[in-house]
């Protein structure tokens, strides 16, 4: 069994996850997101600023109300850019 690490800093974009949650739950802002979440405000806040890492507990609460997989979720992690240098 294999354990996965989160993306490198270097190529490590929590937006890209906060915007396709939005997206798919069709939510207007992050305020939206945060009510979604049942998080304060500034929890996404910190998050799209790279003050605060996606940790496990939101994580899964992003798969809860999303109905993205983790895989899916932690794969939205990484720089669009960087995924296909990955990948290669």
């Amino acid at each position: 069994m294999s354990l996965l690490k989160m993306p490198d800093a270097s190529v490590y974009d929590p937006n890209r996850v906060l915007d396709a949650i939005i997206a798919r739950l069709k939510l207007k802002n992050d305020a939206a997101l945060s009510r979604a979440l049942e998080v304060a405000p500034p929890v996404i806040s910190k998050i799209r600023h790279n003050a605060l890492p996606i940790g496990a507990t939101i994580l899964l609460r992003m798969h809860e109300v999303s109905d993205f997989s983790i895989r899916e979720l932690r794969a939205l992690m990484v720089r669009a850019d960087a995924r296909e240098g990955l990948l290669a």
